[in-house]
C-alpha cells in the first residue's frame, strides 16, 4: 500500500480544487480532515481530502492544502466554511487533529511521513502492509 500526500498549495484559490476533488471522487471519498497547528505564534489549519485506495494498485491519495488557512475555531473564515459545507453535502464529518508544524522538519517529505504515522495510529488510514 502506497499512501502519499499530494500538496495542492496553501488553501487560497487551490481550496476550490480540493473541494472539487472531494465532489468528483464522492465514491472514493474516505475522510475530510482539518489538521491544526501553530506556526510562529499563528494558529493555522491544513485541509485534507483522503480517498480510498485504488484497486488494483493499492495507492491511497491524501490531497492537502497545507497550513494556509487560519484556525477556524479562533478566526472564522469563508474558506473553511466552504470546506465544511462540502463535507456536509457529501455526508462526511470533518475529522480534526492537532499536530506539530511542518517548519520543524528539514524536508516536507519527513513532515508527511509524520502525518501518515499519526493517521495510521488513529486508524484513519490502513496500517503499513
Amino acid at each position: 500500500m502506497i499512501q502519499r500526500f499530494i500538496e495542492l498549495g496553501e488553501g487560497y484559490s487551490d481550496i476550490y480544487e480540493l473541494i472539487e476533488l472531494a465532489k468528483a471522487n464522492h465514491g472514493r471519498l474516505q475522510h475530510m480532515m482539518a489538521i491544526h497547528t501553530k506556526i510562529k505564534d499563528k494558529d493555522m489549519t491544513s485541509l485534507v481530502v483522503v480517498l480510498k485506495p485504488t484497486d488494483p494498485g493499492k495507492f491511497q491519495a491524501l490531497y492537502i492544502c497545507r497550513e494556509g488557512i487560519p484556525n477556524p475555531h479562533l478566526l472564522p473564515n469563508k474558506r473553511f466554511d466552504l470546506f465544511a459545507q462540502t463535507a456536509e453535502s457529501l455526508g462526511k464529518q470533518i475529522i480534526e487533529l492537532t499536530v506539530k508544524p511542518s517548519d520543524i522538519y528539514n524536508e516536507k517529505e519527513l513532515y508527511y511521513q509524520y502525518l501518515i504515522g499519526i493517521l495510521r495510529l488513529n486508524h484513519y488510514i490502513l496500517p503499513l502492509q
